[in-house]
């Protein structure tokens, strides 16, 4: 039995010894879109006519691909009840907001079924349904008509809502001006005050601020006893602190179904495995590039020695020389030898770095290396992913990103 099915028959042992109702029930549910505009304007119009003159042999259209067409979600089923948070995760693409829309009724699914029970709530995008002509306060009256609730309705609740999203005297400005951090303050308080049964959120908590995320975990918490949530995040700690169950999901389909716990140390197995080749790019007069680690398993609060060996065919003068670690597209520890590289006059020279000591959490990180001209708009060396390091030690997930001291030797 493999890693998914395992998970799968977990989560479905968890799930049928919970005696609660079914608020978000999804079977076998699909979305195809197509890559190219004008074939999918023609389909969308093909679909149309379908609909309107059904025919037999047009009944399966949507369970099969056309030219050009591909699956953004493919065949995923899953429960949730009242009093659950399902955690949605995935790489970028994998389908995860596609599912959301569907689950909103944003999107009309291709295939399978949606049943949703109840009032839904839904912040997916950073401020969709707002009228950016109109007031915050205007906005909040809109949308809480729009979940069906009589302008009465809507004034008992008003005071609160203004006071959650603390946006002061803003909150009588047009939604226009707002910044991010404050439509996602007043889209968060509309969604989560008016006591949905189904709450549908796609990373807003990336935007606001610390204080502000406290209160939205303190608000998702008293939530959470009435109603159940689908939460989209990329980050771990959010997932583990609000999350009882997640579903991985990868290039649109379910890789695992679980338990949190299980399906996050899968999610995060799988990609710290992927490992993309070197991107090495050398200006002519550059002959040789090598970069070499002294050890490629580094422990917690040790050094990383690094060794980059250069053969040029002049003197080479640089305006920029630098030495990243990242984790994925960030990085997170750096250290800078544009002297060294400057002042050196052999044709070929030898730097060693020494990183740390290493205060990073525990994972496979990448060497990246930028080189640049005097004027610093000329590129001599960019090498991604040119050597791979593993942090291993006690502190695990738990350590907090560092940007560790450096020492450059010649």
């Amino acid at each position: 039995m493999n890693m998914p099915e395992l998970i799968r028959n977990t989560w479905t042992s968890v799930k049928t010894s919970v005696d609660s109702d079914v608020l978000i029930k999804v079977d076998k549910v699909g979305k195809k879109f197509c890559r190219d505009l004008k074939k999918s304007l023609w389909y969308g119009a093909k679909d149309i006519v379908a609909e309107l003159t059904p025919r037999k042999k047009d009944a399966d259209r949507h369970s099969y691909l056309r030219p050009l067409e591909f699956w953004a979600v493919d065949d995923v089923s899953f429960e949730l009840r009242r009093g659950e948070c399902l955690g949605l995760i995935g790489r970028n693409g994998a389908g995860k907001t596609t599912l959301l829309k569907m689950l909103n009724g944003l999107i009309k699914p291709d295939k399978g079924r949606i049943e949703m029970r109840g009032r839904v709530g839904a912040l997916i995008a950073l401020g969709a349904g707002f009228n950016p002509i109109l007031t915050g306060r205007e906005n909040i009256y809109v949308n809480a008509s729009v979940l069906g609730l009589s302008k009465k309705e809507i004034n008992n609740k008003l005071e609160e809502i203004i006071d959650f999203a603390d946006i002061g005297e803003f909150i009588d400005s047009p939604v226009q001006s707002y910044s991010s951090g404050m439509r996602v303050r007043l889209g968060f308080s509309i969604a989560t005050a008016l006591d949905p049964d189904v709450l549908l959120l796609d990373e807003v908590l990336a935007v606001g601020d610390v204080a502000f995320r406290s209160k939205c975990y303190q608000r998702i918490g008293q939530l959470l006893s009435k109603c159940a949530v689908v939460f989209v995040s990329h980050d771990e700690v959010q997932m583990s602190r609000l999350c009882d169950y997640c579903l991985y999901m990868r290039s649109g389909n379910v890789a695992a179904l679980g338990i949190s716990r299980d399906v996050l140390g899968m999610y995060f197995d799988d990609n710290k495995s992927i490992k993309s080749e070197p991107s090495i790019i050398l200006h002519p007069s550059i002959k040789n590039f090598k970069c070499s680690l002294s050890d490629s398993n580094i422990i917690w609060g040790n050094l990383l020695e690094v060794a980059i060996e250069i053969d040029f065919e002049e003197k080479l003068v640089s305006g920029l020389a630098l030495l990243n670690l990242k984790d994925g597209e960030v990085t997170v520890a750096q250290a800078d030898f544009t002297d060294l590289l400057t002042i050196s006059l052999q044709s070929k020279c030898l730097i060693r770095v020494s990183l740390g000591p290493i205060h990073l959490k525990e994972g496979d990180y990448s060497l990246a290396i930028t080189v640049l001209n005097e004027s610093k708009k000329g590129t001599i060396i960019h090498a991604v992913n040119c050597a791979y390091v593993s942090i291993r030690g006690p502190k695990g997930y738990g350590a907090v990103y560092q940007i560790p001291s450096s020492k450059v030797e010649l």
